[in-house]
């Protein structure tokens, strides 16, 4: 009797297990379709990364490379402009949260798209303004932001932000990885970055993190 009844139990736990496993791979599944990828250029890697770190949806920016021609780029050969690769952060976001249309919102308003291959002092086409969409609906809705900036006024001078398809994206080199946050009493973070930084929490205040 009581064999029989461990025999019933084990079934049923046996079962629940199965039953919670396969719930779970569901959430999961359910998760990860919420997922998407963009990547920006907009000057220093730095500065793009700073600023999209506070951005509610945002779950992760990693910065590195992408646009060139050479595999494996480092810092130095970027900087150098002979590479082809622009400075650029690969951005993980929750559609759930945040919608492309918005990233692409505090992208233009955060550098300014108007300067070909150059952010204030930052000169060279590494620091190009640039989108590497990852899908026809990325291309789609960049390119009609841009056309709508354009015909606005919004800008004096053309918006010159590349629209090109991503190929490939090489990680930056481990130091760079949350530069601000780190290394905030700095010249170039105090007088460069957290002034982008500051701008997109005082025109995004509704899309900050808490």
């Amino acid at each position: 009797m009581l064999a029989a009844v461990f025999f019933i139990n084990a079934c049923g736990q046996a079962k629940n297990n199965s039953t919670n496993k396969i719930m779970s791979n569901e959430k999961k599944s359910a998760v990860a379709a919420n997922i998407d990828t963009a990547t920006f250029g907009a000057g220093c890697f730095w500065c793009v990364e700073a600023v999209f770190q506070r951005m509610n949806g945002v779950l992760k920016v990693k910065s590195g490379y992408s646009g060139g021609s050479i595999k494996n780029p480092s810092y130095k050969e970027v900087c150098q402009g002979t590479t082809g690769h622009a400075e650029v952060c690969q951005i993980t976001y929750d559609k759930s949260v945040v919608t492309f249309d918005e990233l692409l919102e505090v992208f233009w308003k955060t550098h300014d798209p108007t300067t070909l291959n150059r952010q204030g002092n930052d000169a060279g086409t590494q620091y190009r303004s640039a989108i590497f969409y990852h899908n026809d609906e990325q291309k789609k809705l960049a390119e009609k932001y841009k056309a709508e900036i354009n015909k606005s006024g919004a800008y004096p001078d053309p918006i010159v932000t590349e629209i090109t398809a991503f190929t490939k994206f090489y990680p930056a080199e481990d130091y760079h990885d949350n530069y601000y946050n780190q290394n905030g009493s700095e010249g170039y973070c105090k007088y460069v970055i957290q002034p982008k930084v500051e701008k997109f929490e005082k025109i995004f205040k509704n899309k900050v993190k808490h």
